[in-house]
């Protein structure tokens, strides 16, 4: 199975787009799937404000774990995994306008009478499916190029 369908496969089975983006990934940097899960939670929905999309940020943790910065030492590394972050978030906003949960629904979760026009559109079920997607095919872009 590759990493879009793992991703929306655990998308369909009542995880976030932060965990689906996240989880999906795990095993090539040998983060427990179980883990990741539990780490990507709280990033769903914008981190439940409509900030930040999920896939969004699951894929950055991604980008973390393979050219994370952990050497305080070293600000070449850091500055190399910021500008790698700088990219990938250039590219999933060209491809989908924006990098913001609100933005991408047209609605924020995080207003109680908004949340319920996001279920009454079925918009969890259209949107969030796709940005998981390109979430993903962007990520492999990325991963690749910047071996």
């Amino acid at each position: 199975m590759n990493k879009t369908d793992k991703a929306l496969e655990l998308f369909s089975n009542n995880f976030n787009c932060s965990q689906a983006v996240l989880t999906a990934f795990a095993p090539d940097f040998g983060l427990d799937e179980k883990l990741a899960l539990k780490l990507g939670t709280s990033f769903g929905g914008g981190a439940r404000n409509g900030e930040m999309c999920g896939a969004v940020s699951g894929a950055l943790m991604v980008l973390g774990l393979k050219y994370g910065h952990f050497d305080a030492s070293d600000s070449e590394q850091k500055s190399r995994a910021y500008s790698i972050a700088v990219e990938y978030t250039k590219r999933f906003k060209a491809a989908n306008g924006s990098i913001v949960c609100r933005d991408l629904l047209g609605y924020d979760l995080s207003k109680p009478d908004e949340m319920a026009c996001i279920k009454e559109k079925g918009l969890f079920v259209d949107v969030c499916p796709k940005a998981i997607k390109s979430a993903v095919e962007i990520l492999e872009s990325v991963l690749a190029e910047y071996e």
